[in-house]
C-alpha cells in the first residue's frame, strides 16, 4: 500500500513555487535599466524619459526592430531612427512598431525615449518570425567604443533556469498525484521504458539540427520566449499575448524555456527531442496494454527510428509535445478501468484524461481528436454492467474539463474567448502554398492525401509488419483499439488543413509503429515453430533496418520516402509528393556562399521559396540581386520541382543532397 501523504503536502510545491517567483523578481529588472539616462532632445515625444547605451549585434545584417508602447516613443537604433509604421521599411505591431534596418555585427548606438512600460522588441539577424523581447543581456549602458557583452549575450538564462525549475515542480508534484497508479506498473516496463527513451534520444541528439532552420522554427521559438517571459513577470496585458495567436501557446510554453537559455535553436530543440522520446517510451506500455510487453518494447524501438518521428523531433514546433500529450492521453485511457474503481475515483480519472486532452488541445487545435479517439477507448474498455454509465460521465466530465484547461491555460482567452478564438482560426484559415501531390500541383488534395503520405513514408520493414498486422490480428480486442486509434487522426483529413505531408498526423505515425510491432510479433509467433529465438532475431533485424534508413537519410529525415515508392529522388521527379520543403538544405547552400564570394558579390536569392531562411554574410546583404544574369552567386531550392531561371555559362559548383534527391544547389556566374 503507497503511504499516504500528510495533508498539508501541496504547501510544498506551491512554497516553492512562490519562492522561485520571488527569486526572479529579485533577479529580473527592466531590460531598458541596463541603459544609462539620457538628456532629453527636441525630437523626442513630450515627457519621454530617454535612455541611451549599446546593443549587442552578434550577427551582421538586416535586424528587424522597433518598440511596444502606450504612448509616442522614438527610438534610435546606429543611423536609424524608429518612430512610426507609416516609415520606409516599417510596420505596425501591437501597441508599436518595427523597421528593418542594416547592423554590422558589434555593438551598435541605441537611444530610446518613451514612457514607463514600453519595451524594446525585435527579430535578430537568423530569426524573422513575431518580434521577440529584447534581453537585458544584450543591452549597456556604455558606447559602443566602450561596450562590452559577457558569454550570455542574447539570452535569459536566469529566466530559463527558473522556469525550468517550475516545470520540475509541477512535474514532480503531478507524479506524486499518481503515484499509487505509478506504484502498480509491473517492474519489468520501467527498464524497457528507460532503454526506448535513451535511444530515442540519442537519434534524436545526434547532429541535433543538422538539416538547418525549419520554415516556422524562428516563429514558435519567439513566441515561446516572449510567452514565457509574460508568465514569469505576471504580464497578462493583452498587446503580450498576440504572439504567433493562431496557434495555442502549450508548444511555445515548453520550447519557450529552451529558447530563453541561449540565443540559438539548440535548447528549444534539445526538449523538442525530449518531449518525442518520453512519447516513444510511453509506448511500451500502451503495446504492453493492448498485445504484450515485447510487443511495446518494439513498438517503442520502432517509434524511436522511424524517420518522420526522429525528423519532427529534432524541431521547435507542435508535433513533438503533441506525440506526448497523444500517448498520455491514450495510456490513462486504457488504464481509467484500472482495479475496478469506485465511483468517485473513475470520475477523477475522467477529469484527468480531459485535462490532459485539454492541453494536447492548447498545444495545437487538431488534438481535439485526442478527446474522441480516449472517448471511444474509455467506453470499449468499460465493464458492460457500467458502460452506459461511463460514456454518459465520460461525455460530460472529460470535455468540460478540457475547455477549463485550455483556458486556464491561454492568458489570450481570459478576457474574450470566443473572439479570441475565432481570430486565431481566421487567420488559420489562409490557403497554404502549392504542393505537388500524385502528379499534380495543388493545395486542395484529396481526403486519401494523409493515408498516402503514411504508406509512402512508412520504411518496407515496417511496413511488412503493418500488413501481417492487419491480415493476422482482426479478431483481437487490441486490432480495433489500434485501428480506432489509426483512424481518428485521419478526421482531419476532413478540414482544409491537407499539407505538409504527415505532421498533422503524427498520432498515426505512432499507431503504425503500434502496429508494425505486433504484427511482426505475429509473424514472429509464426517462424518460432521452425526457429528458436525468433522474436529476438526479428527484433534486430527491424531495428538494424531502420537504423541503417536512419543512417543513409541522416539529416533529412523530413524528406524520407521509403523503398516501395522509390525513394526521395523518384517521388520529386515523378512530381508525387512533396520534397525539399521546409528549409533542409538553405543553410548549407547559403554557408557555401557564405564561405566563397568575395565581398560584395552580388547574390541571387529569389529561387529560394523559404528565404527568410537564406542569411548570408552582413557584406552580401546590400548587394541582393533581383536578376539572375546580374549575379555572381545563385542559390536555388528544390530544383527538381521548382525551376531556377539560370544564365547560360553558370557553373554548379555545389549541391544539397539527400540520397539522389538534390535539396539545393548553387551557381557560380562567370565575370
Amino acid at each position: 500500500m503507497t503511504p499516504r501523504l500528510p495533508r498539508w503536502w501541496g504547501a510544498v510545491p506551491a512554497a516553492l513555487v512562490v519562492g522561485l517567483l520571488l527569486v526572479r523578481a529579485g533577479l529580473a529588472g527592466d531590460p531598458l535599466d541596463q541603459l544609462a539616462p539620457a538628456a532629453g532632445e527636441a525630437a523626442d515625444p513630450a515627457g519621454a524619459a530617454a535612455r541611451a547605451g549599446s546593443l549587442d549585434i552578434a550577427r551582421g545584417g538586416p535586424v528587424v526592430i522597433g518598440f511596444q508602447s502606450a504612448g509616442p516613443a522614438r527610438l534610435v537604433v546606429g543611423a536609424y531612427t524608429v518612430v512610426r509604421a507609416a516609415d520606409k521599411d516599417c510596420h505596425a505591431i501591437t501597441d508599436g512598431v518595427v523597421c528593418r534596418v542594416l547592423l554590422p555585427a558589434g555593438p551598435a548606438a541605441v537611444r530610446f525615449a518613451g514612457p514607463a512600460g514600453a519595451r524594446l522588441v525585435w527579430s535578430p539577424v537568423g530569426r524573422r518570425g513575431d518580434p521577440e523581447y529584447v534581453p537585458a543581456s544584450s543591452l549597456v549602458a556604455e558606447p559602443p567604443d566602450r561596450a562590452g557583452f559577457g558569454s550570455g549575450a542574447g539570452a535569459s538564462r536566469a529566466d530559463g533556469v527558473i522556469a525550468l525549475a517550475l516545470l520540475a515542480v509541477l512535474a514532480a508534484t503531478l507524479l506524486l498525484l499518481v503515484r499509487e497508479r505509478l506504484a502498480h506498473v509491473p517492474r519489468a516496463l520501467w527498464p524497457a521504458m528507460a532503454a526506448v527513451l535513451v535511444l530515442a534520444l540519442a537519434v534524436r541528439g545526434w547532429d541535433l539540427g543538422g538539416f538547418g532552420q525549419a520554415w516556422d522554427e524562428d516563429t514558435n521559438w519567439a513566441a515561446g520566449r516572449n510567452y514565457v517571459s509574460n508568465l514569469l513577470g505576471g504580464d497578462f496585458a493583452a498587446r503580450s499575448w498576440g504572439w504567433n495567436y493562431e496557434h495555442p501557446p502549450v508548444m511555445k510554453y515548453l520550447e519557450g524555456i529552451g529558447a530563453l537559455l541561449a540565443d540559438g535553436f539548440g535548447p528549444a530543440r534539445a526538449l523538442s527531442a525530449l518531449w518525442t522520446a518520453i512519447g516513444c517510451a510511453l509506448l511500451v506500455p500502451i503495446g504492453a496494454r493492448l498485445y504484450r510487453l515485447r510487443v511495446g518494447v518494439l513498438a517503442g524501438l520502432v517509434a524511436a527510428l522511424l524517420p518522420p518521428l526522429v525528423a519532427h523531433g529534432q524541431i521547435v514546433g507542435h508535433e513533438s509535445p503533441s506525440v506526448l500529450w497523444w500517448t498520455l492521453g491514450i495510456l490513462l485511457a486504457l488504464g481509467v478501468h484500472d482495479r475496478a474503481p469506485s465511483v468517485s475515483v473513475l470520475r477523477r480519472r475522467l477529469v484527468g484524461v480531459g485535462v490532459v486532452v485539454g492541453i494536447a488541445v492548447a498545444s495545437r487545435f487538431v488534438n481535439g481528436l485526442l478527446g474522441v479517439l480516449c472517448g471511444i477507448i474509455v467506453v470499449v474498455e468499460a465493464p458492460a454492467a457500467r458502460r452506459r454509465w461511463t460514456a454518459a460521465w465520460g461525455a460530460a466530465l472529460m470535455p468540460l474539463a478540457a475547455v477549463a484547461t485550455v483556458y486556464a491555460v491561454w492568458p489570450r482567452l481570459w478576457r474574450h474567448p470566443l473572439t479570441a478564438l475565432g481570430e486565431s482560426f481566421a487567420k488559420l484559415g489562409k490557403s497554404h502554398a502549392l504542393e505537388p501531390f500524385l502528379g499534380a500541383v495543388t493545395n486542395h488534395p484529396g481526403p486519401h492525401y494523409f493515408l498516402v503520405y503514411l504508406l509512402a513514408t512508412l520504411p518496407v520493414g515496417a511496413l511488412v509488419g503493418v500488413v501481417a498486422w492487419a491480415a493476422r490480428s482482426a479478431r483481437t480486442r487490441g486490432f480495433w483499439l489500434l485501428l480506432a486509434w489509426l483512424l481518428v487522426p485521419l478526421g482531419v483529413a476532413l478540414s482544409p488543413v491537407r499539407q505538409d505531408g504527415v505532421r498533422y498526423v503524427m498520432p498515426c505515425v505512432l499507431a503504425l509503429a503500434v502496429a508494425a510491432a505486433a504484427g511482426w510479433d505475429v509473424l514472429a509467433t509464426w517462424l518460432a515453430r521452425r526457429v528458436p529465438q525468433a522474436f529476438a532475431a526479428c527484433t534486430a533485424a527491424l531495428v538494424i533496418y531502420l537504423g541503417v534508413v536512419d543512417v543513409q537519410t541522416h539529416p533529412y529525415y523530413l524528406d524520407y520516402f521509403g523503398e516501395q515508392v522509390g525513394g526521395a529522388g523518384a517521388v520529386a521527379a515523378r512530381g508525387w509528393f512533396e520534397t525539399a520543403w521546409w528549409g533542409e538544405g538553405v543553410a548549407d547552400a547559403v554557408a557555401y556562399v557564405n564561405a566563397h564570394a568575395a565581398p560584395g558579390d552580388a547574390v541571387y536569392r529569389d529561387c529560394i521559396e523559404p528565404v527568410h531562411l537564406a542569411w548570408f554574410r552582413e557584406d552580401l546583404w546590400p548587394a541582393l540581386a533581383h536578376d539572375p544574369a546580374a549575379a555572381r552567386w545563385i542559390v536555388a531550392y528544390a530544383p527538381v520541382g521548382h525551376r531556377c531561371p539560370v544564365p547560360a555559362g553558370a557553373e554548379r559548383v555545389y549541391a544539397v543532397t539527400s540520397g539522389d534527391l538534390v535539396l539545393a544547389e548553387v551557381w557560380q556566374v562567370a565575370r
